[in-house]
């Protein structure tokens, strides 16, 4: 895996997300960390909390705070959408006293739910609004063809997730409802801050498509007006044809694109051999399937504000 360099620096996004690189808790310049309960908690006595991946892993830690302890069952750096667990972590989920996972996205995430009989389960696909997948723009609705899963890249889908993720451990231990309503405040301001910070960046750009390894912006880019011109779909591993990188790049000539956009946990090969073609740049635009070494930030909060800043460059946004 290649170590990107920061880059891009001096629009409101870059120093937001400059100053968060300095905290390793939450995003300091949201808000502050989750409060405690007045009695605290032992590693004995943390609600237990099996989450499919990243994202649900940073929303149930804000939110918890100090009462949960949290299983990511996708390690660090594993493509999230590959994921095969072990039969000691389909057991586990039995035991836990929540499972937060999307159906649809991870296949071996739903049987192991199906097998286990968690005591609670919050999954996200039974009350977010899912659109329909797509390389290039953003149509959306349910339906019963394939859906993008990739609903967390619109952080005010993170917000209903959080709300969701407050009742179910409130449900779990009343005694605590306190400090999960006062995280779960803090953790709206933070994802309504960021939301606020990147439409008032992304909303006003020269060039309105972006161009990236696989399509799993369709949310972002609906949220912030622009358009994502998937190279691949939302499967990050399958090889895209020739003739579909022939189209990505007459869409970019036509567009007057000036960068290819690739990621930290998936191969740049092509998102390059297409940028050296056209003799573009190429920048990383991370769907935060995961959190890496390699990653712009520490948590969500900061790869999300140094997306926003790849992009504000990119699409020439005033």
């Amino acid at each position: 895996m290649r170590m990107i360099p920061m880059k891009i620096w001096g629009t409101p996004l870059a120093i937001l997300a400059a100053g968060c690189l300095l905290s390793l808790s939450a995003c300091s310049a949201y808000s502050d960390a989750p409060t405690a309960s007045a009695s605290g908690s032992t590693d004995a006595t943390k609600l237990q909390v099996a989450v499919a991946f990243y994202p649900f892993e940073f929303v149930v830690d804000r939110v918890g705070g100090d009462q949960v302890a949290v299983e990511n069952l996708t390690a660090p750096g594993a493509e999230p959408h590959d994921l095969e667990l072990t039969p000691q972590q389909v057991a586990s989920l039995s035991t836990v006293d929540l499972v937060v996972y999307q159906s649809g996205f991870q296949p071996a995430v739903d049987t192991a739910v199906q097998q286990a009989h968690p005591k609670q389960t919050i999954d996200t696909a039974s009350f977010l609004t899912m659109m329909k997948a797509s390389q290039d723009g953003a149509d959306t609705g349910s339906s019963t063809s394939a859906e993008d899963p990739h609903t967390w890249l619109d952080p005010t889908n993170l917000v209903t997730i959080a709300e969701h993720v407050r009742d179910a451990l409130t449900q779990a231990r009343p005694a605590d409802a306190q400090a999960f309503a006062d995280n779960t405040a803090r953790l709206v301001d933070d994802l309504n801050g960021l939301d606020t910070t990147l439409k008032s960046e992304l909303t006003t750009c020269a060039i309105t498509p972006f161009i990236t390894s696989h399509a799993a912006f369709g949310y972002f880019a609906k949220r912030y007006g622009l358009t994502q011109v998937g190279i691949n779909g939302v499967e990050p591993d399958v090889e895209p044809s020739a003739a579909r990188i022939a189209e990505v790049q007459k869409i970019a000539e036509a567009n007057h694109v000036t960068t290819i956009f690739f990621e930290t946990l998936v191969s740049p090969v092509v998102s390059e051999s297409i940028a050296n073609d056209l003799g573009l740049k190429t920048d990383v635009l991370d769907p935060l399937e995961g959190i890496t070494a390699d990653s712009r930030g520490t948590n969500y909060l900061e790869v999300m504000a140094s997306n926003g800043t790849a992009l504000h460059k990119a699409n020439q946004c005033s």
